[in-house]
């Protein structure tokens, strides 16, 4: 993150001593992106962060990723996954993916195991519920409409209270605030739609007792294993204080304070991270374009070097109107395509004030996969809805010639 937090006890100095009740030292750990050269924090443990006891393979779910061949637009149905008495990390089932970032989505209703991503950062958006988030600095509550960013290597757990479903966007690098939002000292500046005020970091120490704990640990992409249990001599959430700029943060969707304009703006003013070839945006609640006779709905567009993601998650979107786009729905339109709002959504939305929608947006930078669940949950009639044709969701649409 791009400002201080300081959390719990800690020295007046770096790297001096720093004595626990019985006269023992703390035990100082680092946790830093890009070696030495970027962001970091430093925490300080009741037990050495270091002592293992055990180490053995963990063969997590592995989904096949498959090309988007032919190529189409794809219409994912999330809540046909619905699965009960799954966690929210062992339970993600993966949608999309490529080598810089995975699409996942996950209902669960169970706690999940303390989990280190050490591949790359994390983002969760909640589609719905509460849950509690448990990590090495401190403790987060989320809720409906709550982004959740867990840097790389933070070991964490996600307690449910209820059901709760989440969007997941797993990286191979890190996420953060748009560069264009950022002072050069990291401060937001004024034409950034959300600032620091509406940012949530843990605000007091978690400490947790226990010997033998295991974490599972992502920690290789591609062939081969990718997950090891690690058993930890000590629980690690042993952190009596912290302080630094890199920890696990939140903020709302609803405090996201959108750019409107006299006409259509295109979708970079509703960006809200970037990561490694990689956007997310967000589309919110807004009062839509004013000038006489503008066009609020977004026009035919090809994004050519980026395959586009919507993640419907409110309200009603009038571009996707008669396309079978619902709660929960995922929309993937990929680059070789063009794509645009449904039959009759622009001559619907002149004169119109206000859109009632809310989405997530992900545009990547290079081709997406569909991976098995994906499959399972798609809409396969989608690709022909703008031909405003009826048709057997599996047979593709003939040319009438007399209309082209």
């Amino acid at each position: 993150m791009p400002y201080y937090r300081s959390v719990g006890e800690t020295p007046r100095k770096r790297h001096t001593a720093f004595r626990q009740p019985d006269g023992s030292l703390y035990a100082e750990e680092l946790m830093g992106q890009e070696g030495f050269s970027s962001d970091s924090s430093l925490l300080y443990h009741r037990h050495l962060p270091t002592a293992i006891v055990a180490s053995e393979a963990h063969h997590a779910p592995d989904w096949r990723r498959m090309p988007n061949h032919p190529l189409k637009p794809r219409h994912l149905k999330t809540h046909k996954l619905d699965v009960s008495g799954s966690d929210p990390i062992l339970g993600r089932q993966h949608l999309l993916a490529n080598n810089d970032c995975r699409i996942s989505y996950a209902v669960a209703e169970i706690p999940s195991p303390l989990y280190r991503n050490a591949i790359g950062d994390e983002c969760i958006y909640v589609e719905s519920g509460e849950a509690r988030v448990e990590t090495a600095f401190g403790a987060l509550d989320i809720a409906t409409g709550d982004y959740l960013i867990i840097p790389t290597s933070v070991v964490y757990r996600i307690i449910p209270r209820g059901t709760l479903r989440t969007l997941v966007v797993e990286a191979t690098g890190h996420i953060g605030p748009p560069k264009r939002y950022l002072s050069v000292r990291g401060q937001f500046l004024e034409r950034s739609p959300y600032c620091e005020r509406d940012v949530r970091g843990p605000s007091e120490p978690m400490l947790a007792d226990g010997e033998d704990v295991e974490v599972h640990v992502q920690h290789r992409l591609g062939a081969g294993a990718t997950w090891t249990k690690l058993t930890y001599a000590h629980h690690p959430f042993d952190v009596v204080g912290w302080d630094g700029h890199l920890y696990p943060w939140a903020f709302s969707v609803y405090d996201f304070e959108p750019i409107t304009g006299r006409v259509h703006q295109p979708p970079p003013v509703h960006q809200t991270f970037q990561g490694p070839n990689f956007v997310i945006c967000s589309f919110v609640p807004r009062k839509v374009d004013y000038r006489e006779n503008a066009i609020p709905v977004p026009y035919n567009h090809h994004n050519v070097d980026s395959d586009e993601v919507l993640f419907y998650t409110g309200g009603n979107y009038e571009a996707r109107k008669g396309s079978g786009i619902e709660q929960g729905s995922i929309s993937l339109h990929p680059s070789g395509f063009t794509h645009g709002p449904q039959p009759g959504a622009a001559e619907a939305s002149i004169g119109a004030e206000y859109f009632d929608e809310l989405a997530v947006m992900v545009d990547t930078f290079r081709p997406l996969d569909l991976c098995d669940p994906a499959l399972a949950c798609e809409d396969t009639g989608y690709a022909w809805t703008w031909a405003r044709r009826q048709l057997d969701p599996d047979t593709p649409p003939e040319v009438d010639p007399s209309t082209g």
